[in-house]
């Protein structure tokens, strides 16, 4: 239901460095865009947050046993890549095209969005989209921090420009219990 981008710093991540692979400063990432073969390009200059360990330029990428892999210019040791890690890789908005699905949406459009069940009642607002296996919302409230599956059946309406989402929650979903 969504492309995977999130934002931060007013710049959307496509991705973050996660552990070195190997020891010739291969990184691997976690890919939080929907076309990582046309983002992580060699020759790409992505941009970086915290700003100043970039822009950084790809060099090679590959996948290996699903897991997408690049090796950045200037990062030839594990080492360097190690001091890399937790590295968000940021684009521009404008940089990310929109979709003609009303059924995707980009994260940045879902944080910050009122929550309510189909009665009205408020529940929070969404604070993070999390992307495990499914995608979950991370909806903070009155009552604390829930997790709701971002799935048609229990999510039926999203009204972006109305600034809120509608849920369909089965019963113990919202229990603080």
């Amino acid at each position: 239901m969504q492309d995977g981008t999130i934002l931060m710093s007013e710049k959307l991540v496509v991705g973050r460095v996660g552990r070195p692979h190997g020891i010739r400063g291969e990184v691997t990432i976690d890919v939080r865009t929907d076309e990582p073969d046309a983002r992580f390009t060699p020759g790409t200059a992505i941009a970086t947050d915290p700003a100043d360990a970039g822009p950084i330029v790809i060099e090679r990428a590959r996948w290996h046993s699903g897991r997408l892999l690049l090796h950045f210019a200037g990062i030839d040791d594990r080492d360097a890549a190690e001091g890399l890690r937790g590295t968000w890789l940021v684009v521009e908005e404008d940089d990310i095209p929109s979709s003609s699905d009303p059924d995707d949406f980009h994260d940045q459009e879902l944080i910050g969005l009122a929550v309510v069940t189909a009665d009205g009642t408020d529940v929070g607002r969404v604070a993070e989209v999390l992307h495990h296996g499914q995608d979950l919302l991370v909806v903070r409230g009155a009552g604390g921090e829930t997790l709701i599956p971002f799935v048609a059946a229990l999510v039926p309406e999203v009204d972006v420009p109305g600034g809120r989402l509608v849920i369909d929650p089965p019963p113990g979903l919202l229990d603080e219990s």
